[in-house]
């Protein structure tokens, strides 16, 4: 479990490249942005598939299976451009950033799954260094005329937490179908992109190289490496881990000359790396091993 929840947790290392390579793609439209990234991610899934000749399904996968793989990926990121064109981006992305809390209070639905404090004081703990983080300190209102950005951003939230969470009552599903969702959202994300923006492609290489770089980790790899933490680690853990995405985000640009450095920045460091290890202590000092096996004895 120790070992799939690290793996899940690259996930959101991964993740935290997402402003950098998106900053970089111009001012190519997010869903067109979305479908280039998402059709590299498929090409990167089907040459693996090939290379390590990927476990197929025993048997035919349901179409559940599928409505949520297809709807996690594209429902979050469908709501997210929502929410960020119809609300101010520091309340659209605090609300959206609720998922991490709402996959380890829904992990008390899941079999076998014990909800302790210390995962709720965790989460709650790398919220609030993610509302440092996003409101750089500062405060914020909510208005009544932003109240359909607001719900989207809701939406995205519930979105990724459903899917999170429901993927793990999938484990039988092998990672690889991940490819397929990721293809789904690649031509959902094309329809959107011809029905609503304008086509701006990109100006240079090095914009279509920042696209690669997307479809490769964070909009890619990133997704096969969570639907394999969500399924066999600890997704408590997971839940509170994946505060740090904004946290690595922000270094990563503070390293690129894209941030500055600030207090505030020290402060969601210390908040959401101990949530972390609070939400962790188990694991860490391997209370929940030792329960496991004078369960199994």
């Amino acid at each position: 479990m120790a070992r799939a929840t690290l793996v899940g947790f690259s996930a959101v290392v991964m993740w935290a490249l997402l402003a950098l390579f998106t900053a970089a793609s111009g001012k190519v439209p997010p869903f067109l942005l979305s479908a280039l990234a998402f059709t590299v991610a498929t090409a990167i899934g089907l040459a693996m598939r090939l290379v390590t000749k990927g476990q197929a399904p025993a048997a035919p996968v349901p179409f559940i299976v599928w409505l949520v793989g297809i709807g996690g990926l594209f429902g979050y990121h469908f709501f997210y451009f929502t929410a960020l064109r119809n609300a101010p981006a520091v309340e659209a992305s605090l609300i959206a950033y609720l998922w991490p809390l709402l996959i380890v209070l829904g992990s008390a639905l899941m079999p076998g799954e014990r909800l302790g404090w210390h995962h709720i004081a965790g989460a709650l703990l790398g919220l609030a260094g993610t509302f440092l983080i996003i409101t750089k300190g500062g405060g914020f209102t909510f208005e009544s005329r932003y109240a359909l950005g607001y719900a989207a951003a809701g939406a995205c939230a519930l979105f990724w937490s459903s899917y999170s969470l429901l993927s793990r009552r999938f484990q039988a599903v092998p990672t690889s179908m991940v490819t397929w969702y990721c293809a789904g959202t690649a031509i959902l994300s094309a329809l959107c992109h011809i029905l609503l923006e304008e086509t701006i492609w990109p100006a240079s290489a090095g914009e279509w190289l920042a696209i690669a770089g997307l479809g490769l980790l964070p909009v890619g790899a990133a997704f096969f490496a969570w639907d394999y933490g969500v399924k066999r680690g600890n997704i408590q853990v997971l839940g509170a881990a994946s505060y740090a995405a904004p946290l690595l985000s922000t270094l990563i640009l503070i390293g690129a000359g894209a941030a500055e450095a600030t207090i505030n920045i020290l402060a969601a460091c210390l908040l959401i790396t101990g949530g972390a290890a609070l939400a962790a202590k188990n694991m860490i000092f391997g209370n929940g091993s030792k329960r496991a096996g004078a369960a199994k004895a």
